[in-house]
């Protein structure tokens, strides 16, 4: 008796050891390496090991958590059935070659905590049902062909922390919906095609500390709420129609280090930003 417990011992210690994902997962990485030419790949999978043995994927309980593919050469477009990995938080496919657009199954990932596809050749809008990602903190979508305007369900995103949208073709307002966001520290979409007043609910973001607006076609005066803004770290401005001198600007800003405007703006009779009052240039 002794000797057989010993052995179903032995059994169950060598299954768990070899344990794999389930096949369902492992088809959705399967369909993501051929639909990314994973043959070409810096660093490609070897199909006969365990799931747990390829480059950039992290498992934990035998279910995909992480994948980090960066710098691997990944070309083609995005596959459809991604959504199967429930459990998946992060995903780093930055600086490779992907295009297209967004698979519509990508919103589905609802543990996504960081999505950083940057510096890739991806087109299209944002999907409109990003909120979906309820989980997320990191969204960097920079350096791709992206356009559209910015959905106002991005509003929906209440525990995202960081939005990098810079170097693509977006284009519109900022939805005033970003106010939301309130845990939002890093905002960035400079170089893009985005124009009209800034809303004036940016002063809810309290916990910013990078606001980056730069190469842009926004216009008007800066809302008063801008200076509620007391973390504010870097501010970027340039290459837009802002109207007023605000040269005194980063007097107003305590925790300012990084702060760039037009030439334009610092001249003419001094523009100060009063919170107290309410000019609702949301419009």
């Amino acid at each position: 008796m002794r000797n057989l417990k010993l052995t179903l011992l032995c059994c169950l210690l060598f299954a768990f050891g070899y344990a794999d994902v389930s096949p369902l997962e492992k088809e959705a990485l399967v369909n993501f390496y051929n639909a990314t030419n994973g043959d070409s790949w810096t660093k490609s999978w070897d199909m006969s090991k365990p799931v747990e043995t390829w480059h950039g994927i992290t498992l934990k309980d035998d279910r995909v958590v992480a994948i980090n593919l960066s710098f691997n050469n990944l070309t083609g477009k995005l596959p459809e059935g991604l959504n199967v990995l429930t459990h998946l938080k992060k995903l780093n496919l930055a600086f490779n070659a992907i295009e297209g657009e967004l698979p519509l199954s990508l919103t589905d990932l609802t543990s996504l905590e960081e999505l950083q596809l940057f510096s890739n050749k991806l087109s299209g809008a944002m999907p409109d049902d990003i909120a979906n990602l309820e989980n997320l903190r990191v969204l960097e979508l920079y350096n791709n062909d992206f356009s559209g305007a910015i959905p106002s369900s991005i509003g929906g995103l209440k525990k995202l922390e960081v939005l990098i949208l810079s170097s693509n073709s977006f284009f519109g307002k900022i939805p005033t919906e970003i106010s939301k966001c309130e845990n939002l520290k890093v905002l960035s979409v400079f170089d893009n095609q985005l124009f009209g007043n800034l809303p004036n609910s940016i002063g809810n973001l309290e916990n910013l500390e990078e606001l980056v607006l730069s190469n842009n076609a926004f216009f008007g005066q800066l809302p008063n709420s801008l200076a509620k803004l007391d973390n504010l770290k870097t501010l970027f401005l340039t290459n837009n129609d802002f109207k007023g001198n605000y040269a005194n600007l980063q007097e107003q800003l305590p925790s300012i280090i990084n702060f760039d405007i037009d030439e334009a703006n610092t001249k003419g009779t001094l523009v100060t930003l009063d919170i107290e009052l309410d000019d609702d240039d949301d419009e």
